[in-house]
């Protein structure tokens, strides 16, 4: 088991560990904060009215959402002021997972604040939530076919952004129109910069999808210092080391690349894909992507990017998969073997956490099920709700880490939970694994060996 873990602590002393020290004012406030968290925590995914029993304590929580201190950045400054600073530890890597969410309400009723999301449809309004999860990564010594266990630290940064509609005057596709103003491209370097330049002697690494290819974002980590590993969107012009345009694109030479070797990695389940042990095959080569045409004079225009290629794809996929995998990396790391083509793929597996971080977020914690008037008390609430989630995949991480692991040491339940939970089910539960199954089946799961674990649900009823 990895020496760590936000989901062992009790949530009275995780919630004062996390909120007692936000600067909002006034130490009540903090408290008041701390109050919520613990609620939160005790009954993940309980609207504000259930948490509290006591009119005041509902009335309380409201007004601390209304507090114009009550920032996403104030509530959360101490736990990520927390974060960095154990991101410090000389001769360590981490990894800070990248990605955007779009939260949204439907209805009649305008929540003032919010804007479009998705296509624009009429009565969907809501706002993108992007997220940073710091990660400490320790590659394991064996290897089966399961992704890599990481030790979860916590939310480095998170940005909430309002879509503005599409100016009346720019006609659609119109790019230069678009790269002239401020897009939503512009969160994952934003938030790089937030997060500060990594410091002499520890690695930090931007881990992020197809969202992250961007030209500006990749240059952008290597003025902070972060290292980076980003799934290509872009089938990027290529140059030489002259800045001569070279005949191959960049997906046209990953795919000619001979396979370094082959590994197996277990792949959830995805739309229409069941969860599967796929084979995997890997090439890599250092190239040079070309600088895209921006506004402005020739001179300013950025110098090419040197940086490596690794592909990954799956080999003898079954017949029923349609869309075998194949993911185009880019990295700033020199790759030449074998072993360190395997180290990026799987530090990118680990990507995987920050979708599931969101998942939490909505069918954990109920995110989109809050009922408040505001986007200013959606996002206090939120914020609150994200570190809770961290607790909730902390848990399923021990789970899926170690489901071996002994129930009565693992500190998921305690002793009287355990005990109950025994008497209730009239079996031994001598594991992790076991603990989750067990939850699982008074929420209704199968337990079928081809059901796989409880999902975000349970771990909901789990963690409290």
């Amino acid at each position: 088991m990895l020496s760590f873990r936000l989901s062992c602590q009790a949530p009275l002393q995780w919630a004062e560990q996390t909120f007692a020290q936000a600067e909002l004012g006034d130490r009540r406030r903090a408290q008041r904060a701390v109050t919520i968290a613990q609620a939160m925590a005790q009954q993940p995914g309980a609207s504000i009215p259930i948490l509290f029993e006591n009119p005041y304590e509902i009335k309380a929580a409201y007004n601390l959402f209304d507090r114009p201190e009550a920032t996403p950045d104030a509530l959360q400054a101490p736990h990520r002021a927390d974060v960095l600073a154990r991101m410090r530890t000389p001769g360590q890597t981490y990894l800070l997972l990248q990605d955007s969410s779009d939260f949204s309400w439907s209805g009649h009723q305008t929540v003032a604040g919010l804007g479009p999301i998705g296509l624009g449809q009429k009565g969907l309004q809501g706002f993108m939530l992007h997220s940073a999860l710091a990660v400490r990564w320790t590659m394991p010594e064996a290897l089966g076919a399961k992704r890599a266990p990481v030790e979860i630290l916590g939310v480095v940064d998170q940005l909430y952004e309002i879509r503005r509609p599409r100016p009346a005057d720019e006609r659609r596709g119109d790019s230069k129109a678009r790269q002239g103003r401020v897009r939503e491209s512009h969160c994952w370097q934003t938030q790089s910069q937030h997060i500060g330049p990594a410091p002499a002697g520890v690695r930090w690494e931007e881990v992020c999808d197809r969202g992250a290819d961007i030209f500006e974002f990749l240059g952008g980590c290597r003025e902070q210092n972060h290292g980076f590993i980003v799934r290509a969107a872009q089938d990027r012009a290529l140059e030489d080391e002259r800045g001569e345009k070279t005949p191959e694109t960049l997906f046209t030479l990953a795919r000619k690349l001979p396979p370094l070797g082959r590994f197996t990695l277990e792949l959830r389940a995805r739309k229409g894909q069941p969860a599967r042990t796929a084979r995997l095959a890997m090439g890599a080569t250092r190239v040079r992507l070309r600088a895209p045409q921006r506004p402005g004079p020739p001179a300013a225009k950025p110098r090419g990017l040197a940086c490596t290629v690794v592909r990954v794809f799956e080999v003898d996929a079954p017949a029923q998969i349609t869309q075998p995998l194949e993911w185009i990396l880019l990295s700033e790391v020199e790759v030449e073997s074998f072993e360190q083509a395997r180290e990026v793929a799987l530090k990118y597996s680990a990507r995987w956490l920050i979708e599931e971080f969101h998942k939490g977020l909505k069918t954990g914690l109920g995110a989109e099920r809050l009922q408040l008037e505001t986007a200013a008390r959606l996002f206090a609430a939120i914020a609150i709700m994200s570190l809770v989630a961290l607790r909730l995949i902390d848990l399923r991480e021990a789970v899926r880490e170690d489901p071996q692991a002994p129930a009565d040491q693992a500190g998921v339940l305690s002793p009287l939970e355990l005990h109950v939970l025994r008497k209730k089910l009239k079996r031994p539960i001598r594991t992790v694994g076991e603990i989750a199954l067990a939850i699982g089946r008074l929420g209704g799961h199968m337990n079928r060996k081809a059901d796989g674990l409880p999902g975000w649900q349970t771990f909901r009823d789990l963690s409290h």
